[in-house]
C-alpha cells in the first residue's frame, strides 16, 4: 500500500509545509499532497518508502506545534484510531463514561469538545485501529415485559430470525431465569450500525405495541366474565393518559378512573378465602429459601398466603391458604400458577391446571348447582373449567359446603368471580327479605 495519511494537521497546514517535512525526511512522494481539514494525503513510489515514512515521521515530527501522524491509507472504517462521541446527556458521570470506554480497548486519550449545547461531546483516541472500530458497534437495550416476549420470539422463534434478517442485526433475550416478582420484564439486545438498530428498534415496538392492543381488547372483551374484579387495580395495563375523571356517578366509577383505583375498590372488596392444591414438590418452589419468595409473592398480590402441612408423609398436592379480595386472589393464583409453570413441574406442552376450594353457604349451594345442574352446566361451558358441588358431603360448623373448581388460571378466576358473583346476589335476596319482614311483623305486634 503506497498511499498515506497524514493526521493531526493544524488548520493552517498547507502542501509546501508537508513538501518541506518529506524533503528533509529524504522520503521521495510520487504525487502532490492532498491537503484536507486536519488531515492530507500523498502517494510514495512503493511501499518501501511508505513504511519509511511511517517510521521516521509518525508521531516524530511536529507541523506547528504538533505532532503528526502518517499511517497506511486505508478505508476509515479501518483506518481511524479516534472516535467522536455526540449527545452524551450533562448527567452521565465521567468516570462511568471512562469505564464504558475501557471495555473496547486502551484508551489513549479522551478530550472533551467546547460545544454551545447542553450535551457533551468528547474525542476519544485508541491505542489501535482495530479497538476504535469495535465501538461503531454499539448495543442497543430494550426492556420489554415477558408477557409480550413470547409473542416477539414467534413459534421456534421465528419473528426474531425475521426482524435479525431484515434488519441485518443479532438479537438476544435475557433468560427466564433473571424474572422477578419485582421486575416482570426482560431484556432485549440488539447489536449492529446505528441505522440497522433502528431499523430493528422500529420493527422490535411495532411487534410489541401490536401485542399491547391485543391484550387490552381480549381484557375488554372478557371484563365481564370475571365480576367483581377490578383489571385497573390489578396493574396489568398503565392507565391511559390524558382521561380526566368522572366528577359524577356511581362511586365505583369514580373509583375506578381515580389514581387510587385499586386501593379504594380493594377496601370495598369483601376478603375471600381460596384453597390451592400445588404439587406437593413445588412447595419449595414456592416457598423460596428462607421463605423469600412467598414473602415477596404475599407483599405484592396484597394477600395472606400461607401452606399447609401435609395430611401424609407421601400426599402428593399440598394446599395453599390465600385470604384477600378478588384483585389480590388473581394476582397470588396467577403468580403461583406461573411459577408451577416456570419451574416445569407440569411439561412444556402441558397447561397448568389446578384444583381449587370456595367454601360457600350450605343454603346458596342449590343457586350455584341450579334447577337439574343447569347452573353449574352452564358455568362450566363459559369457564372451561370443571366445577363440581359434592351432593354428599356435610356442612362444617360455619354452616358451609365446598365447591371444588379445576382447570387453568383463566378457567378457575371466571368460575370463582362468576360463583361469587351467585353468593352476591343470594346475599341481597337474604337482605330484602329481611328488610321486607321486618315491617310486617312490626305492625303485627
Amino acid at each position: 500500500m503506497n498511499k498515506l495519511y497524514i493526521g493531526n494537521l493544524g488548520e493552517d497546514a498547507a502542501p509546501s509545509d508537508l513538501e518541506s517535512i518529506f524533503k528533509d525526511a529524504k522520503i521521495p512522494v510520487s504525487g502532490p499532497f492532498l491537503v484536507k481539514a486536519g488531515y492530507a494525503f500523498v502517494d510514495c513510489p512503493d511501499e518501501g518508502w511508505a513504511l519509511k515514512a511511517i517510521e521516521a515521521l509518525s508521531g516524530k515530527t511536529e507541523l506547528h506545534g504538533k505532532p503528526i501522524e502518517v499511517e497506511h491509507s486505508v478505508p476509515k472504517r479501518q483506518r481511524i484510531r479516534k472516535l467522536q462521541i455526540r449527545n452524551i446527556p450533562p448527567h452521565l458521570q465521567w468516570e462511568v463514561l471512562d469505564s464504558l470506554l475501557v471495555q473496547y480497548g486502551v484508551v489513549e486519550s479522551c478530550e472533551q469538545v467546547n460545544t454551545d449545547s447542553e450535551t457533551a461531546v468528547v474525542n476519544v483516541t485508541y491505542s489501535s485501529k482495530d479497538q476504535a472500530r469495535h465501538t461503531e458497534e454499539i448495543p442497543l437495550k430494550i426492556l420489554a415485559h415477558n408477557n409480550f416476549v413470547g409473542r416477539l420470539i414467534g413459534k421456534e422463534g421465528r419473528n426474531l430470525k425475521k426482524i435479525e434478517q431484515d434488519t441485518d442485526t443479532k438479537i438476544t433475550i435475557s433468560p427466564l431465569q433473571e424474572l422477578t416478582l419485582y421486575n416482570p420484564e426482560r431484556t432485549i439486545t440488539v447489536k449492529g450500525s446505528i441505522e440497522t438498530c433502528a431499523k430493528a428498534e422500529e420493527e422490535i415496538m411495532r411487534k410489541i405495541r401490536e401485542s399491547y392492543e391485543n391484550d387490552v381488547a381480549s381484557m375488554n372483551l372478557q371484563a365481564h366474565l370475571i365480576p367483581g374484579l377490578n383489571l385497573n387495580a390489578l396493574g396489568l395495563f398503565p392507565p391511559t393518559p390524558g382521561m380526566p375523571p368522572p366528577t359524577s356517578g356511581p362511586p365505583s366509577a369514580m373509583a375506578s378512573a381515580s389514581p387510587y383505583a385499586g386501593f379504594l375498590l380493594s377496601q370495598q372488596s369483601e376478603t375471600e378465602t381460596v384453597h390451592l392444591f400445588i404439587p406437593a414438590l413445588s412447595v419449595g418452589a414456592i416457598i423460596g429459601k428462607q421463605g423469600q419468595h412467598i414473602k415477596q409473592l404475599s407483599r405484592f398480590a396484597g394477600a395472606s398466603i400461607k401452606i399447609a402441612p401435609a395430611e401424609a408423609p407421601d400426599a402428593k398436592v399440598r394446599m395453599v391458604i390465600i385470604t384477600g379480595p378478588p384483585e389480590a386472589q388473581f394476582k397470588a393464583q396467577g403468580r403461583i400458577y406461573g411459577k408451577i409453570k416456570e419451574e416445569n413441574f407440569v411439561s412444556p406442552k402441558e397447561e397448568v391446571k389446578l384444583e381449587a376450594h370456595i367454601r360457600v353457604p350450605s343454603f346458596a349451594a342449590g343457586r350455584v348447582i341450579g334447577k337439574g345442574g343447569k347452573t353449574v352446566n352452564e358455568l362450566q361451558n363459559l369457564s372451561s373449567a370443571e366445577v363440581v358441588v359434592p351432593r354428599d358431603q356435610t356442612p362444617d360448623e360455619n354452616d358451609q359446603v365446598v365447591v371444588k373448581i379445576t382447570g387453568h388460571f383463566y378457567a378457575c378466576q371466571v368460575a370463582q368471580r362468576k360463583i361469587q358473583e351467585i353468593l352476591t346476589q343470594v346475599k341481597q335476596h337474604q337482605q330484602q327479605k329481611a328488610l321486607q319482614s321486618g315491617p310486617s311483623q312490626s305492625r303485627r305486634k
